[in-house]
Parts: C-alpha cells; structure tokens; sequence
C-alpha cells in the first residue's frame, strides 16, 4: 500500500488518468470544505512512492475532478464558489478556462466517455449544465430541482447521462428528446421504492426517502446503474425496468456511502467508500453460478437471484476519517485502486487482498 499525505487539504475527489496508470488527481480542501482554499493535486506513483508531480490552488473549496478524454495533460474541477475550472499541469498556477454559471456549489464534473467533445458539472442549485471546452457558455441546462451530488454521462452512449439528488431520485436523460417540457428527461425513479417481492414472499418494508449521494454506470451492462447515500445502503437499478426497483440491494456500510464505482475489468463487482472510514469492495451478485456474469438479455428473469446474491468481498479499514473518494485503476491487473478522505491521506492499494 502507498500513502500520500495532503497536508493542511482535506480530500474529496480521487481519479486516475485515463493515459497513465502512473499518474491520478486528487480534488481537495482545506478545512474540510467549509470555508478556505481547494487544491488539486497531480500525483505520480514511482518506485520510490507517490510524489506530488504539481498542484493547483484555487480560492475556494474543491469537490470533485475528473481528466479529460481528449488532452493527457488537462483536468477539471467542480468548485464551492459555483465555478467549474480547466487546468493544463503543463502550463503556470492558473487555469486555461473558468465556467462560472452555476449558482451553489459545483459538486461532481464528468467527461463525456465516448463522444469526448463534451463534459458535465452538477451542482447545489438544482442543475447539471453540459459544456464544451473549446466555448464561454454551456450548451445545455438540465433542471432536477433539487441539490444534485452527483452526475454522469452514460460509458455506451454519447447522448445519455443521468444523475442522483437529495430528494433520492435517479433521473436519466437523454438529449435526442426534443427539449420541451420535459428537458430531455426521460426516466425519473425513486430509490427508495423497495424491491419486488419474490414469489411466496411477504412484502419489504419501505424505506423513507434520504439523500442520494453517488451513483455510477456498470461499465458492461450498459442498463445497470448502482445508486448509495445516507441511508447506507447500495442499490442497483435496471433502467429498462424502472416499475420493478433495484435489482439488488447491498447493506454493510455503518453511515453513508459517499462514493461508489464499478470496477473497469469485472461485470459484478464495484467499490465504495464511505463516512465509516472504510472502503468496501461488493459483489451484485450477478456472476452466480459457472455460467460466469449473467447475459444482459436475461438480467430480468435473473432478477429474484440477484437480489438476495449481492455481498461484501472485503474492506479496507486504513483511514482513519470519511472516506470521500475512491477509483479504480483502467490498467494492468484488475484490483488496483485508490482512495482519499478528510485524513489528509491518498492510498494506493490492491483490492485483490482483501476479497474472500
């Protein structure tokens, strides 16, 4: 395990670099976010440990990064003051281009994964605008009318993002719908709405509604989106079945889950880290059986199994404050990742060696 420590910044956000497995970005602030200056940080792995490679200081807080898909060397980050910034790690302290529309706190920034001309930020104010770099003004706002954390562009479609929101809500959108009245929203889904219950089976007690605070696409099932927030739990959702509530439903965490990401190289397991200081690495439970991962088109009919499959594999319990970021590497072997929290500490680990 490697340790970086971000003296005097509080991380948030933690990414590797699409181009380099050598090399992530972690979003941080100071005095835990509540007021003072953010710092990104560029970080290199070496065989002599994590070294700082640059950093970024801006004026307020910072909440999240991501790179960009077309420049190896640009990156953005989701401000506290509203503002949505592009730094180039090869050019001087300042940023190449600042976006300031947003009204509260820019909370998650997300590059477009397959057209890689566009990005998204979402915020506090109850919008998530997309953007193109090479412009002054968004090109699209999306209104959810409640304080969105989280937002992403689809990783099989170019045109398909969804975002969840404090009044827990998993909204999908797709921008080749006219925009009228509905701005391009096309699927609305409350995550607290509990599962169906299997056959014989009393039904499950309904859970009241709290944040939302994460979600993310399953890279390889290109319907499955996980969800988690305050209520602690993980739930993942079959966006061509919405009526029939999450199709798993993953309890573990102590306090909330504030990040979760499925894994790049396996179809059933994902990541998440959350305010109980630790990182946990889940099955959905959708590789049961020698089969192996379960084929798409029958993901419905495996829905009963699925449910009751998902588990913890194991958890990483070295921070020792909220654990708000964590990623998986894109290359090499297929369990290497990284996380940071409010401890001031980045850690590289290898998640293979904590799964039983």
């Amino acid at each position: 395990m490697l340790e970086f420590r971000t003296q005097g910044f509080n991380g948030y956000s933690v990414k590797y670099s699409p181009f380099f497995d050598s090399r992530i970005a972690v979003a941080a602030s100071a005095n835990f976010g509540l007021v003072g200056n953010g710092r990104v940080y560029i970080l290199g792995l070496t065989p002599n440990g994590i070294v700082a490679e640059k950093y970024f200081d801006t004026q307020d807080s910072l909440f999240d990064t991501t790179w960009s898909e077309t420049n190896e060397h640009q990156l953005l980050t989701a401000g506290g003051d509203g503002s949505v910034k592009l730094f180039d790690i090869n050019l001087s302290e300042f940023p190449v281009q600042s976006w300031t529309e947003h009204a509260r706190e820019v909370f998650s920034v997300h590059w477009n994964l397959v057209s890689k001309d566009t990005f998204l930020s979402s915020s506090w104010d109850g919008t998530i605008k997309i953007w193109n770099p090479n412009t002054a003004n968004s090109l699209t706002t999306l209104p959810t009318h409640s304080c969105t954390y989280s937002a992403q562009f689809s990783p099989h479609s170019p045109t398909i993002l969804s975002s969840v929101s404090s009044d827990s809500h998993l909204r999908i959108f797709d921008l080749r719908t006219p925009a009228s009245a509905s701005n391009h929203l096309t699927l609305n889904i409350p995550i607290h709405t509990p599962p169906k219950p299997r056959m014989g089976a009393a039904a499950p007690v309904g859970i009241p509604p709290s944040e939302a605070l994460t979600h993310d696409w399953n890279k390889y099932r290109d319907t499955i989106i996980a969800t988690a927030g305050v209520d602690r739990l993980i739930r993942t959702f079959d966006i061509r079945a919405p009526a029939q509530g999450p199709i798993a439903v993953l309890a573990g965490h102590e306090y909330a889950v504030r990040r979760i990401t499925w894994s790049p190289h396996l179809s059933d397991i994902l990541l998440s880290a959350s305010y109980d200081m630790t990182c946990r690495v889940w099955t959905d439970g959708s590789a049961m059986g020698a089969g192996g991962p379960a084929k798409q088109e029958n993901m419905l009919e495996a829905q009963n199994m699925i449910l009751g499959g998902g588990r913890e594999m194991g958890r990483m319990g070295r921070h020792t404050e909220f654990v708000t970021g964590v990623d998986w590497c894109l290359f090499g072997a297929e369990g290497w990742c990284a996380s940071t929290g409010w401890d001031e500490r980045v850690l590289v680990w290898d998640c293979r060696a904590i799964m039983q």
